[in-house]
């Protein structure tokens, strides 16, 4: 693995779980709808066996639930929704990526200007 491929692995790791809360805040989602919506993600490059260990993860920190519901194609599904608290992280993150990806860019601007 070169340098960049190991930078870009440590990023998704970073924005996965801020990815998962966004695509909660749209609605209660089971976990192969919720997969299929973060592939959609240019560059996320999720899969399930990342995904169930992190949803494990978020609702063990109190900011995702899930409940089952039958079905009529298969097995019961389970659906994941954000918590009040889930919420909350979600606006909080969200803050913090947008200003994180404003300083960069005026950085890059400033260097651009510069160069």
């Amino acid at each position: 693995m070169t340098d960049i491929d190991n930078w870009i692995v440590q990023v998704r790791k970073g924005v996965l779980e801020l990815c998962i809360l966004n695509a909660l805040e749209a609605g209660e989602c089971y976990g192969y709808e919720l997969t299929r919506k973060l592939a959609g993600v240019s560059g996320l490059g999720i899969t399930e066996g990342t995904l169930y260990p992190l949803l494990s993860r978020l609702r063990a920190q109190g900011l995702i639930n899930s409940r089952l519901q039958e079905s009529s194609e298969g097995p019961a599904r389970k659906y994941y929704f954000l918590t009040d608290q889930g919420r909350q992280r979600s606006v909080q993150m969200n803050a913090y990526l947008d200003m994180l990806v404003s300083s960069t860019q005026r950085l890059r601007g400033e260097t651009d200007a510069s160069g």
